[in-house]
């Protein structure tokens, strides 16, 4: 998600290879002296997943089955065997990267835009029509006036909230719902998610106070933090009269968006100083598993990692393996983030007192994850064999099935139906903000996490009185900071 900036380059020089690449090459060699094609030759192509597909068994399933699918068309799939995060750019020249990525819309299509992945006939794929245009745009680029995709959407991504469903008070049902919904107002609105939080805090009597947290996260985090300003009107990038992004058009900064840090910087006050970097982040599994933590943020394909570990710690207190499994995704929750912020970011407000007018709807990053074919394989037609296989009905089933993922699929997310559904709605609704495709946004995480990061320190500084963002205009100035910063690191660069 985070690849370093490379140079832009020149549309028609994409447009020409990309002419060029869409003939590719097949699953056959050839002879290098006669260029004749040499027959019966088993072709190997190099498959890099992320690290969840990998833990899960979700990859060594999906191999397995496609070898034994095409075991008499000469095609093998094995394991990249590489980081998850290996960088394309510098690996495929070399011959050392994979032939099939799976990575999020934003990395890939930066890749794209310096020629590092093929454009696919996407119309031709068995998914075509069970895909949303909206999941499709995410790997749609524009040259010359032509549309070109590189990329098959698996699942969509947005930051959701992971609890425990047996840590909810018991009396939430009389003290914790306001309208009688049967929905806890902690998980509606995020003034009750602090209130609750803070109760949390006053409540922990342990020697060292560190043993019962309400929501925690890493705030530090522009994609998983990004209800902290994207509901209050910010944006990563503005966009063109043709629907392209535009690069110069920096958002962080606009609308209303300082109100929604003043709140950023208020719920770190009831966390500790692990939420200014990736602290959280790494730990949010075992310490909602062991319940310091009442709630935090994830993505839903990392679902069977929290499950992985709510089970270790039911087995650790005593239960057979296959009764913690079974308590574990009892137990275990996820749903969208609160839907409503407060309008002027004061988190401290009672919500008895407070009306519809009184708040703002919540708007998160998202991304869609798919499949890309790497410019540099030598056989493009058995990776298209490949992503279609891996992007069929019952290899998508199986992976919504085993790590949780909100399927891209429509037929596949009506099936599994709950979250899936609720996380299409949000996106057809403007709920969800996808991530730019374009490489420029490989600029926008450093200059944001710095500036997040020290706005969520700052909390920690009451204390001292060497508080640094107090008014709005403090909150403002910091923000365009980060606008500052991101187009200087996009222009710079470039110039």
């Amino acid at each position: 998600m985070k690849g370093k900036m490379i140079q832009r380059i020149m549309a028609g020089a994409l447009a020409a290879v990309m002419v060029f690449t869409l003939a590719g090459c097949g699953t056959e060699k050839k002879d290098t002296k006669t260029g004749k094609t040499v027959s019966g030759e088993k072709v190997t192509i190099r498959i890099l997943e992320n690290d969840t597909a990998k833990k899960s068994g979700y990859l060594e399933v999906l191999i397995k089955s496609f070898n034994e699918a095409y075991k008499d068309k000469g095609i093998e799939a094995v394991d990249a065997n590489m980081e998850e995060y290996t960088d394309l750019a510098t690996n495929g020249p070399y011959g050392y990267g994979p032939d099939v990525i799976y990575q999020a819309n934003d990395q890939i299509m930066t890749y794209a835009e310096d020629k590092h992945i093929l454009p696919v006939e996407v119309d031709k794929l068995d998914c075509y029509e069970q895909i949303p245009e909206i999941a499709w745009d995410a790997y749609r680029i524009i040259v010359d006036g032509k549309t070109y995709y590189c990329g098959v959407p698996v699942n969509i991504q947005e930051p959701m909230l992971f609890y425990r469903e047996d840590m909810l008070p018991e009396n939430w049902q009389t003290n914790w719902d306001k309208d009688g919904n049967g929905t806890p107002d902690f998980f509606e609105n995020w003034n009750d998610l602090y209130a609750y939080s803070e109760s949390l805090r006053e409540s922990d009597t342990s020697a060292t106070g560190t043993e019962k947290y309400g929501f925690m996260q890493s705030l530090y985090d522009p994609y998983l933090a990004s209800s902290f300003y994207l509901s209050y009107g910010a944006y990563i990038f503005g966009k063109n009269e043709d629907g392209t992004y535009n690069a110069a058009d920096i958002g962080f900064s606009k609308n209303n968006a300082a109100n929604g840090l003043k709140a950023l910087k208020q719920f770190a006050g009831l966390m500790y100083e692990g939420c200014i970097d990736d602290t959280i982040t790494l730990n949010r599994y075992e310490k909602i598993a062991n319940g310091t933590y009442f709630c935090t943020v994830s993505t839903p394909d990392t679902y069977s990692l929290f499950i992985d570990k709510l089970t270790l710690q039911y087995e650790n207190e005593g239960i057979s393996h296959a009764i913690a499994a079974k308590k574990a995704e009892e137990n275990l929750k996820m749903t969208e983030l609160p839907g409503l912020m407060p309008k002027d970011g004061d988190l401290s407000k009672d919500s008895a007192g407070m009306t519809e007018d009184d708040f703002v709807n919540v708007v998160v990053m998202g991304g869609v994850n798919g499949y890309a074919i790497s410019s540099y394989t030598k056989y493009k037609d058995a990776c298209i064999e490949f992503v279609n296989y891996a992007t069929g009905y019952d290899m998508v089933s199986r992976r919504t099935e085993m790590l949780g993922i909100a399927p891209a699929r429509e037929d596949v997310a009506k099936q599994t139906g709950g979250m899936t559904d609720m996380i299409f709605k949000s996106l057809s609704e403007g709920k969800i903000y996808l991530m730019p495709s374009i490489k420029a946004v490989d600029q926008i995480w450093v200059p944001a996490q710095t500036v997040l990061g020290e706005v969520a320190k700052d909390a920690f500084n009451k204390s001292t009185g060497t508080e640094k963002y107090v008014t709005t205009e403090d909150f403002q100035k910091a923000l365009e900071t980060i606008d500052r910063n991101i187009y200087d690191a996009i222009f710079a660069l470039a110039e």
